[in-house]
């Protein structure tokens, strides 16, 4: 069991998410964060060494649940790889729509914002980038085994081609207020363009 300190850590990660996602990294500051979570700013550092150190947890924080749930869709024994991959990026569609298109992702807020500023920061995205992708690249590697997806095009390229378009899609998302640009992410490239 999660003793008080290993809680209170999570509220602030979770809380930290949150906010950044509304405000960015720069309009995310200490201070605004430990009074949403009501903690005093000089205990902040009893759990962080630094914002930034406080950033590269929270980006792993944050994709943990969306690994955990891509690999329950591949689980499925009665979907296929790429089915299963569908599955999955429908479900978060469907969120986005009930959320009136609020969030996105903080892996792409992220990337555009501090990636070329913070190493410490860079190194959280690029490791959560990669066990992402790897697990799309699992499913699609066993799609093209079960013959659903083209195979002339490895399952490493495509899954990072897929990760890279629904970044761009979730950005596009947030201008256009209509998640028609993650319907065309699923037609054009899961109905199209990676099958056989």
């Amino acid at each position: 069991m999660a003793n008080q300190k290993e809680v209170k850590k999570e509220q602030i990660l979770n809380q930290g998410i949150q906010l950044m996602m509304m405000h960015g990294y720069q309009g995310t500051g200490v201070k605004l964060l430990l009074d949403t979570v009501n903690v005093p700013k000089g205990s902040f550092y009893s759990y962080f060494e630094s914002k930034e150190n406080f950033t590269a947890e929270a980006i792993s924080h944050y994709i943990k649940p969306f690994i955990t749930r891509l690999q329950s869709y591949l689980d499925k024994s009665d979907l296929d790889g790429l089915a299963a991959i569908k599955a999955y990026f429908a479900s978060l569609t469907d969120e986005l729509e009930q959320s009136d298109f609020k969030g996105g992702c903080l892996l792409g807020d992220l990337m555009g914002e501090i990636a070329g500023v913070s190493d410490l920061c860079r190194q959280a995205l690029k490791t959560a980038i990669h066990q992402y992708c790897n697990l799309l690249e699992q499913g699609l590697y066993s799609a093209q085994q079960q013959g659903v997806v083209r195979t002339d095009i490895s399952a490493e390229t495509m899954a990072r081609l897929l990760f890279d378009a629904w970044q761009g899609a979730l950005l596009h998302m947030k201008i256009e207020q209509s998640t028609i640009p993650l319907h065309r992410f699923s037609v054009e490239l899961l109905d199209h363009y990676i099958v056989t």
